[in-house]
């Protein structure tokens, strides 16, 4: 085996060697983990099996448990996940729509539909790199009660890959050369180069599997109109009743393939959707009206004693998360005068273009005290894109402190810059002949939290003499695909604007994708891609596409580094707090392992019970 080849064999077993150092959720939100890189040391094996998930014994009949009751304060707004503008609507598919494999909190990536996870200890992955062949677990069915085969598997690469069907994990499929059904319950996925990421593809929740039959119809442009059905899946549970940005019900599914085993216990689900992080932690651990609770966005200083009190109905966990609550900053103009070419890349925005304005908004944004102040122990402040695994955190950017310094330093750095105040204040500034003044508008999701953030911000800026108007948006239209609504994120119709999110796997690769010149999200693309920056550099773009061509685990690693740095370097995102993922569930809900990193917290729901 070849040098390169030897390598790829550990960044394939790095999920392990990495996840084994972390640490597994717990009742109270853990220390923030140290931010200096580990000693890289490539494994001299094969990738072992994962380690099995905590789970309860199953029920011996499947529906035992009854109801369960879910509350996501943000609504799901649509159910094919391919189409998705956020973490609710991925979870909110996931008791139906299944990948062929999963990555458990460890980071090991387990067998789904799949009846064992690829390597090259066992013949799935190529030793050249160039394939990987996924076998199928025989006989699964369609909650319709036909076959699950191959073909849906091909039909799904050919559903997302599709530019007209602009999916929003498009990205996952860029490599993909071709996917081919072997036989029923074999598929072959051969990439464009050699891949060291051989589970880029039909893992997590951006790999969900859909139905040749049901969605072939809607295939490119149409693929909008197959938004109103509801999917068809091969999941624990299959749909019953969809209310948009309300509820979401579930019967258990009697073709699921453990169905005999006893799972799922639950008969049915409520996936209800609204109101606010700070209700949805009173439903479930003081009035104990829902058995799960999503997201508890809520000041420590409020959620903390909710969860601990003595007489408290739930439990709260905390995982490690890859997760970013950060401010996006727009370089088009949003002006909505400019009709059709509103935020469209041709159109630079009048300020933010300028790289120190840019740095000085960055600079006065004291991020550790936010993050003490309003997060505690669920978030740490932070000036990185990129805040674990350890092997991909830079060592390279020295943090802005915004204490007084640096606000001096800034206001100095827009003087210099000549961005002067003007007589009520306000930095302004004459460009093309025309007088520019610093004038921000803010948006992000209603919630209580984030508006203390939004404050925090502000106040900060400011200093500077930035006029920052807030603004918040109901979560079920910030993060829709209505592409009549001027208020969705992937619209970014202000100058900035702040939500959470990360990378979805150890490796990066499909996160930083997001920020290339191709992800670009515009009116003519209906506003698809993960770039709502509309940032484009030469200079990233060919790190990403040597990123994706490199297979020794150091060198990507430095890639993934060089990346963040670009981001940061260039105030790309302001990063604030790098999050943990902080959830609530009922004391009798068992077999629950938090997944707050690596795929979706509905990910072995058919596990769970209240026996």
């Amino acid at each position: 085996m070849s040098k390169k080849l030897f390598l790829l064999v550990g960044v394939i077993a790095s999920a392990a060697l990495i996840a084994a150092c972390a640490p597994a959720p717990t009742a109270v939100p853990p220390a923030a983990p140290t931010t200096a890189p580990a000693a890289t040391v490539a494994p001299t094996a094969a990738p072992k099996a994962a380690t099995a998930a905590p789970t309860a014994a199953p029920a011996a009949v499947a529906g035992a448990c009854g109801t369960l009751r879910i509350l996501y304060w943000q609504a799901v707004t649509v159910l094919n996940s391919h189409h998705s503008q956020g973490t609710k609507d991925y979870d909110g598919a996931r008791l139906v729509l299944e990948p062929l494999a999963a990555t458990n909190p460890r980071g090991e990536v387990v067998p789904a539909l799949a009846v064992e996870v690829p390597t090259i200890a066992n013949g799935g992955v190529a030793k050249d790199l160039t394939s990987v062949t996924w076998k199928l677990k025989p006989g699964v069915k369609w909650s319709d009660g036909t076959d699950f085969t191959a073909d849906d598997v091909v039909f799904t690469w050919k559903y997302g890959s599709d530019p007209a069907t602009a999916t929003t994990d498009a990205g996952t499929l860029d490599n993909v050369k071709t996917v081919e059904a072997v036989d029923k319950n074999t598929v072959k996925v051969t990439w464009k180069a050699p891949n060291a990421n051989p589970y880029e593809a039909f893992v997590t929740g951006l790999g969900n599997i859909l139905q040749k039959k049901q969605f072939e119809p809607f295939m490119g442009a149409k693929s909008k109109d197959g938004l109103a059905q509801i999917p068809v899946g091969t999941g624990p549970f299959k749909f019953k009743e969809f209310k948009p940005n309300d509820v979401v019900t579930y019967d258990m599914n009697p073709n699921y393939r453990d169905f005999a085993k006893g799972k799922p216990c639950f008969s049915a689900v409520t996936f209800k959707g609204g109101g606010d992080a700070a209700s949805a932690a009173k439903a479930v651990f003081q009035t104990g009206e829902v058995d799960y609770a999503w997201n508890l966005q809520v000041e420590a200083s409020v959620l903390v004693p909710m969860a601990n009190a003595a007489d408290s109905k739930g439990v709260l966990g905390a995982a490690v998360s890859p997760n970013l609550e950060r401010l996006l900053v727009n370089r088009t103009n949003p002006d909505p005068t400019l009709g059709d070419k509103r935020a469209e890349p041709d159109q630079p925005h009048p300020f933010l273009s300028d790289l120190n304005v840019r740095k000085a908004l960055a600079m006065v944004i004291n991020t550790t005290e936010m993050a003490r102040q309003l997060y505690g122990p669920a978030g740490d402040g932070t000036c990185l894109v990129l805040n674990t695994p350890l092997n991909i955190v830079s060592k390279n950017i020295t943090c802005p402190k915004g204490d007084d310094a640096a606000v001096a330093a800034a206001n100095k750095l827009l003087d210099d810059a000549g961005w002067k105040k003007g007589t009520d204040g306000i930095r302004e500034k004459v460009v093309g002949g025309k007088t520019v003044k610093m004038s921000i508008i803010y948006q992000t999701t209603v919630n209580a939290l984030r508006q203390k953030e939004q404050e925090f911000v502000k106040d900060a800026w400011t200093k500077l003499g930035v006029k920052t108007e807030l603004k918040s948006v109901a979560a079920g239209v910030f993060f829709s695909t209505d592409e009549a609504n001027p208020d969705t994120a992937g619209k970014f119709f202000t100058d900035i604007e702040m939500f959470t999110n990360g990378q979805e796997s150890l490796d990066p690769t499909n996160y930083l994708r997001g920020w290339t010149c191709g992800e670009i999200k515009t009116k003519a693309a209906k506003w698809s891609g993960n770039n709502y920056e509309r940032f484009c550099s030469k200079e990233y773009d060919d790190l990403y596409a040597q990123m994706t061509k490199e297979t020794d685990p150091a060198k990507r690693s430095e890639f993934a580094i060089k990346m963040n740095d670009i981001l940061v370097n260039d105030v790309v995102v302001i990063p604030l707090v790098a999050r943990k993922s902080v959830t609530g569930w009922s004391k009798a809900l068992k077999g629950i392992d938090l997944n707050g990193a690596w795929d979706s917290e509905m990910w072995n729901i058919a596990d769970w019970t209240n026996k």
